[in-house]
């Protein structure tokens, strides 16, 4: 599998003011830049700031007086502004019996400062001008960031400036934060990333600040600090008197002035953070001793399936980053075209999955890791599977090293860097803030991604540390269940350990079985041109280019971004598709074997930045190539000539079947609140069933029957395309035509047209006028103590003046439902107010999931807050009114970024049958005409109480079950219960679907 040097760390913690979580930065940064030691460079070092060719953003870095070292970055051209601080302190710092302290210490932090002391009020004024705010803790930093409307950035960023100035860590909020942390640790008990992480920190020197347990909880915050006479309070006061230092801190600021302006601001408002001259702390030497090497521990995950990750401790790979060691040897290690270790076990049937990177890793030590999805039969053989592994580290090591994959790997990243999408400000923000405490001033910008210095010797090296000396290896599987004799304290992870010598290693790599491993063939997908196209028609948005009974072609050309990059969607429209749950595991079953034949092939055009995805659609499936152009026709018609000469391999099905068997079962393992908004999915959606009825279905299917099922599939398809970015009209007609040459054209056609009648809609189920209904139901996994509420309240169906009414009481009520339910009231962790868009049925969606408190409970809260949400909109000044309906103005008219961007938009309203391409322009002409009144009366019409149309959805943890019944008893009339999901649906009328529509008229 494809995968950078740096990866998701696990140890990191987020404070989640949304249901959606930052993308994590690099973990276990180290604590002095590389090559940075005594590097003393002048205020303006903007000139000397590597970024990408098609990069027109200015950069320049200062140092304040107090030693704070600042990255300014002017974007003339962005909707939004956004900053991010990066302290290099995290918890590897927290002190002795006091796990989590830096952690809770960034819970702490946003509450109030001595010039903003309202509580709350900073993620109130972002969240009420367009923003987010955000931050994590990993091991040796802590990361706070923001973004908000540009004409609100200087405030936004004085209010961000007094945390780290003079703090509010109030009393009052002590103990609640103590709880949200607790709350926060409570949902990842169950999560088996975060289980087999502490177990790799637990299996090592107890003496080093990896072993730590970084996220904290109630014991080790309060419980046992208290019994020992210990105030968390002083000591966090204490903690942030000791670290918060601004010759440690790394500020970022994005802003859409020039760079003297920012300049300015950043100078004023920063200064003041006090300088104690404070080292960075430094951990030294390595986590790992001897007694925890050549190891082979076996694990209880909580979710079924086995997965072996090999690891080895190895030289970290930043002290040599343009030379990209751990990269090359990702490459090779994880590559899976024809010859390679994933190749050859794959075709054993021994694995689902693999890929290999470095992770967890400072200055001072860093593991490489190798992650292997296993089958029930590779399971079976797994010291074969490991001897295949060590024998393809054998063969590399006696390779040696081959400088044309170092030239081909860079080539790459050159391409990918020096044309990469343009993303959110807040991301650039957080990534620059986390590189400038890691790499030279030149490279803030580049990082890891450029390797340029091909050194023989250092890769060789890097290859030879994989020695079967050193390794460890963690075997997760339900099946040692009851056969281990050992718990990891902190989430009772059961495991057991025994040692291995290297001549047992040795004995399984000689018992392997003698397949073919080979080194990867050249990349034929590299693109070598990357010229623009001239672009004659300057559309602003998707014109309908070629139609015809087969298929129709939305276009879209490149006017914006101008990069050599094209985003081509097909959605192939199967009415057959999703007719019963047999239909959606058959179709589901098509989709994966087609992607488990493609991938030796295509596996080259994605590590050559050409990604493609197939995925099941709502009426049938989709396929998506986005990347470099250039070699673009080249994978598409790869593909579509796999779909028409698609055969059933009964032993890939066998393999496939295991792995779809095995996905159906662990959706029992969801997050509570992912179960309750499954089940509200289930009753608005039409034609879609139960997963317990389709696991029931592919329990019963044999190859034979795909056999049978796929050419009735195809018998009837209609393929909606959308072809964007640097591609010309007669290339655009070309690839549908050459589709429709393959698929319906031939003598034999595979695919027929549909019949009128057979074209796809999505039909919502319309909830009754003034009805409240309920659905109770037992959380799937017994294990799990969270419990979650999902409070839908259905609104309207498009319509651009509802539309709008609808988002801004969204932005008015989003941070005070928020802090009312998750800061104040402690409901849950995770705990949100958002907009729901169904098919083009709108409405909002309350999401709460707790461990405090049941679902009945935080049912009856959302009703007390939607009361005084109420009563907020009635004393809203009119100044209150305009501030907020100019910032959703700010929100909408925000530009899109990049073509990805830009295309999922205009592919939603395809799809949906909208096919309002104006829609932002439509929505924020409504807005300006939009009055307060009118939103009051909308909200008494929609969403108060008695006239909404609501649907609860109650699932209960194991420490709320005994409150369901009770619940229950208390759905009386006019109150509904529904008692069986698809039944109730059936009952309901459904609106009529807006894409049947957009079909018939075109």
């Amino acid at each position: 599998m494809i995968w950078q040097i740096y990866t998701v760390d696990i140890s990191k913690q987020f404070s989640l003011s949304s249901l959606s979580e930052d993308s994590a930065t690099p973990s276990n940064r180290t604590a002095m830049a590389v090559g940075k030691e005594n590097a003393t460079a002048p205020a303006d070092e903007g000139g000397e700031i590597q970024k990408a060719r098609t990069d027109k953003r200015e950069y320049r870095r200062i140092v304040l007086e107090n030693s704070l070292e600042v990255l300014l970055i002017s974007d003339t051209e962005t909707d939004k502004c956004a900053a991010s601080m990066n302290v290099s302190v995290g918890s590897f710092s927290d002190p002795e019996g006091l796990d989590g302290l830096a952690h809770f210490l960034e819970h702490m932090l946003f509450f109030a400062s001595e010039k903003y002391p309202e509580e709350d009020s900073y993620s109130k004024y972002i969240a009420e001008h367009g923003g987010s705010t955000n931050a994590y803790t990993s091991t040796e930093d802590t990361n706070y960031h923001f973004d908000v409307n540009t004409d609100s950035f200087d405030e936004a960023l004085d209010r961000f400036a007094q945390f780290f100035i003079k703090p509010l860590m109030s009393a009052d909020a002590t103990m609640r934060e103590i709880k949200a942390v607790d709350s926060e640790n409570q949902q990842n008990l169950l999560s088996d990333s975060w289980r087999m992480t502490q177990l790799q920190k637990h299996l090592s020197r107890e003496d080093h600040p990896y072993h730590k347990f970084s996220t904290g909880n109630m014991d080790t915050l309060h419980v046992r600090p208290e019994a020992k006479g210990i105030d968390t309070r002083s000591e966090l006061l204490k903690f942030y008197d000791e670290y918060y230092s601004a010759n440690i801190m790394h500020l970022v600021v994005y802003g859409k002035e020039n760079l003297d302006k920012i300049q300015a601001i950043v100078e004023k408002m920063f200064q003041e953070i006090r300088n104690t001259n404070k080292c960075i702390p430094r951990f030294l030497g390595q986590p790992c001793t001897l007694d925890h090497l050549q190891v082979l521990v076996k694990a209880v995950p909580i979710k079924q399936g086995h997965e072996l990750n090999v690891s080895w401790p190895v030289t970290p790979s930043i002290h040599h980053y343009e030379e990209a060691p751990c990269s090359y040897l990702s490459h090779l290690i994880g590559h899976e075209g024809e010859g390679s270790l994933f190749h050859a076990l794959k075709i054993l049937g021994w694995a689902t999955e693999l890929y290999a990177c470095e992770a967890d890793w400072n200055m001072e030590y860093s593991f490489f890791n190798v992650w292997i999805n296993l089958t029930d039969a590779g399971h079976e053989h797994m010291e074969q599977v490991l001897g295949l592994l060590f024998r393809y580290i054998k063969l590399l090591q006696q390779s040696g090293v081959s400088q044309w994959i170092f030239d081909e790997l860079a080539a790459i990243c050159e391409a990918e860097f020096h044309y990469q999408a343009k993303t959110d400000p807040i991301s650039d923000a957080v990534e620059h803030s986390s590189s400038m405490t890691i790499y030279p001033i030149k490279h803030w910008l580049v990082g890891s991604s450029l390797p340029s210095k091909f050194n023989p010797a250092t890769l060789q090296k890097a290859i030879d540390e994989l020695s079967l000396s050193n390794v460890r290896i963690f075997w997760e599987s339900n099946t040692f269940e009851g056969k281990t004799d050992e718990v990891e304290p902190w989430y009772n992870t059961a495991y057991s350990l025994e040692k291995i010598t290297k001549f047992t290693i040795q004995e399984w790599v000689q018992s392997a079985p003698d397949v073919n491993l080979l080194l990867p063939t050249p990349n034929v997908f590299i693109p070598t041109d990357l010229s623009l196209k001239d672009v004659i028609d300057k559309e602003m948005f998707p014109v309908l280019l070629r139609k015809t009974p087969f298929s129709r072609l939305w276009y879209k050309p490149d006017t914006k971004f101008f990069k050599p990059k094209a985003y081509v969607v097909m959605d192939f429209n199967c009415p057959l598709a999703a007719t019963s749950p047999d239909a959606v595991v058959l179709s589901n079953i098509f989709v994966w074997l087609l992607v488990d034949y493609l991938n030796e092939y295509a596996y080259y055009a994605q590590a050559a930045g050409l990604d493609y995805g197939l995925n099941l659609s709502g009426s049938g499936f989709e396929l998506s190539l986005v990347g470099f152009n250039h070699k673009l026709r080249i994978l598409l018609e790869a593909i579509i000539q796999k779909i028409a000469t698609f055969q059933v391999k009964p032993d890939r099905f066998s393999v496939i079947k295991e792995t779809v068997t095995r996905s159906y079962q662990n959706y029992k393992y969801q997050k509570p609140y992912e179960q309750a908004m499954s089940y509200c999915s289930l009753v608005l959606h039409d034609q879609t069933w139960p997963w317990t009825e389709e696991l029931d279905a592919l329990s019963h299917l044999e190859a034979q029957d795909l056999t049978n099922f796929v050419p009735m599939l195809l018998s009837r398809t209609f393929v909606e395309c959308y072809i964007a970015g640097n591609v010309d009209k007669s290339e655009a007609k070309s690839m549908v035509k050459h589709i429709e040459d393959v698929l319906f054209n031939d003598p034999k056609p595979i695919c027929r047209p549909v019949f009128p009648s057979q074209l796809p809609t999505n039909r919502i189920a319309e909830l009754g006028r003034g009805m409240r209904y309920f659905y109770h139901q037992e959380g799937s996994n017994p294990s799990d103590e969270n419990s979650a509420l999902v409070h839908y309240i259905q609104v309207h169906q498009d319509e651009f003046s509802m539309n709008v009414k609808l988002q801004l009481f969204e932005l008015i009520a989003k941070q005070a439902t928020f802090h009312q339910l998750r800061t104040v009231e402690q409901l849950g962790y995770i705990t949100s107010l958002s907009q729901s868009n169904d098919s083009g049925v709108y409405g909002l969606q309350f999401i709460v999931q707790s461990s405090v408190k049941g679902p009945g409970h935080i049912d009856s809260r959302v009703e007390s807050l939607l009361k005084d949400l109420e009563s907020k909109l009635y004393e809203m000044s009119d100044e209150e009114f305009k501030s907020n309906v100019t910032a959703l103005i700010d929100m909408k008219l925000e530009k899109h970024k990049n073509l990805s961007e830009e295309s999922w938009f205009y592919w939603g309203e395809i799809q949906n049958g909208t096919l309002r391409f104006n829609r932002i322009d439509a929505e924020v002409a409504a807005l300006r005409e939009l009055k307060n009144e009118e939103l009051i009366d909308f909200f008494d019409e929609y969403i108060g109480a008695p006239k909404k149309r609501s649907l609860s959805i109650c699932v209960y943890g194991n420490q709320h079950l005994n409150e369901m019944a009770s619940d229950k008893d208390r759905v009386v009339s006019p109150l509904v219960e529904i008692q069986d999901i698809v039944g109730f649906r059936k009952s309901q009328p459904l609106y009529g679907s807006l894409r049947g529509c957009s079909q018939l008229k075109l």
